[in-house]
């Protein structure tokens, strides 16, 4: 794909591909992402490579970039790989048995890069990832947690490492490139986790060093009282988002100096201009960057970091819609949850099973009004101190649901945990009678 071609000028339009729970929006047209872009087995397929090599501590050694043909021996599911790593019942996957061999290699050299990823300590937060299956109707059949295996995090960590030994060789060529940046969380997010860990009964010393590790002592604390999910859900709100320019700037969450996305030409835009821009710096062909591209790098990195959010919102979107109409003739039913979100206008609810957020409305929580308290992700009732805090787990009953903006309204079952009784504060708190409350309701933490 020629820079400049109408077909360059699409991917650069849409600037990555969107997957919605029933059907994906490609970057690049359907026959090239479907077909003659997608590997197949036993068919011969343009590539540009990195063969990289890691000695027994997991440290990267060498790599080097090569353009060519590969031939893919086997199309397979995470779960039939995950049969060569760790058999069920003894057996593997039919499927894999031709590259057996190959995969126990592979699976080798993983344990040893893993190895250096745990000296690297980058950020671990694993929350439950759920999908949302839709039939040829249109209708939800179901919602699903997504399964993570070795072979995902094997997948992953080569792709992680492909992606720095992009960013290292066009920065050693001081070439032109678009890095993927993500930058450290800033003091008014960390002070605001440092205010609400004492609720926890967990510690943030403020002044030290803010590190991933650091992050990652705290939620294994956390996993001993059972608060894992809950204080992975507010390291994962002090964390900024990610972004592209050509400027380099580290990758804060992966703990790494140099990042670049180079893995996925086919769905991302970002990862089309660092494949020319290792043609034109290591000089494997003549279809590499062009100047005009190379002076336009920071207008595109920024139009791709729009594009990126926008796609990111319409799945966010698309999923809720669905998980709404999922549960539209539930109204009246109760559901186990989280609050994940604390407001002066309310509670926000995460179901366990389908992992759909709901808000319960503060009016709907009893007879006496209930005051934000910033601090502590909490509120608390004027009168008796009852409090409702984030992270705490609950029952609920749906009353409403809107499936055009995936809203869902709840109604609170579970009563609330003592406490003391706040400081009268009437700029933020709920007025029963008024029918309204005071101050603006923007999802907390």
């Amino acid at each position: 794909m020629r820079p400049g071609s109408a077909l360059d000028k699409g991917a650069f339009k849409r600037g990555n591909s969107v997957y919605l729970p029933d059907r994906v929006e490609p970057m690049l047209p359907e026959e090239l992402s479907a077909d003659l872009c997608s590997l197949k087995p036993n068919v011969e397929r343009a590539c540009l490579a990195v063969r990289m090599r890691f000695n027994a501590e997991g440290d990267k050694i060498g790599h080097k970039f090569v353009r060519g043909l590969m031939r893919s021996h086997a199309r397979l599911t995470y779960d039939e790989a995950q049969s060569v790593f760790k058999p069920k019942d003894g057996k593997t996957a039919k499927a894999a048995l031709p590259v057996t061999d190959i995969l126990k290699d592979i699976y080798a050299a993983y344990e040893a890069v893993q190895i250096a990823r745990e000296r690297r300590g980058p950020l671990e937060i694993d929350m439950p990832e759920r999908r949302v299956k839709v039939d040829s109707k249109g209708n939800v059949s179901s919602i699903t947690v997504r399964a993570r295996f070795d072979a995902h995090k094997l997948v992953e960590e080569f792709m992680i490492q492909a992606n720095v030994s992009a960013a290292q060789s066009l920065d050693e060529k001081k070439a032109n490139l678009i890095f993927r940046i993500h930058e450290p969380p800033n003091m008014e997010k960390i002070q605001g986790l440092s205010d609400f860990l004492p609720s926890m009964s967990l510690k943030w010393t403020m002044g030290e060093r803010v590190t991933p590790k650091r992050f990652n002592r705290m939620i294994e604390r956390a996993r001993e009282k059972d608060l894992a999910e809950t204080i992975s859900m507010s390291v994962l709100r002090t964390q900024m988002q990610a972004y592209y320019t050509p400027k380099n700037g580290g990758h804060f969450g992966l703990n790494l100096t140099h990042y670049a996305h180079f893995t996925s030409p086919i769905r991302r835009y970002a990862d089309l201009i660092v494949h020319r821009a290792l043609i034109k710096a290591f000089g494997l062909g003549d279809d590499g960057l062009s100047d005009e591209e190379a002076v336009r790098l920071k207008e595109i990195s920024e139009h791709i970091s729009t594009t990126e959010r926008r796609a990111m919102a319409a799945e966010r979107d698309a999923k809720d819609r669905y998980i709404a109409s999922f549960l539209q003739d539930k109204v009246d039913s109760e559901f186990a949850g989280r609050i994940g979100g604390v407001t002066r206008a309310g509670l926000f609810v995460q179901l366990d099973d389908t992992g759909a957020d709901g808000f319960v409305p503060a009016r709907n929580l009893g007879n006496e009004r209930y005051i934000f308290d910033e601090k502590s992700k909490s509120l608390r009732g004027s009168d008796t101190g009852g409090t409702y805090k984030f992270g705490r787990r609950v029952q609920v009953r749906l009353l409403e649901v809107k499936p055009l903006q995936g809203g869902l309204i709840f109604e609170m079952l579970s009563e609330p945990e003592k406490g003391k009784r706040p400081k009268h504060t009437p700029q933020t708190h709920y007025r029963k009678r008024g029918g309204g409350y005071k101050g603006k309701g923007k999802r907390g933490h």
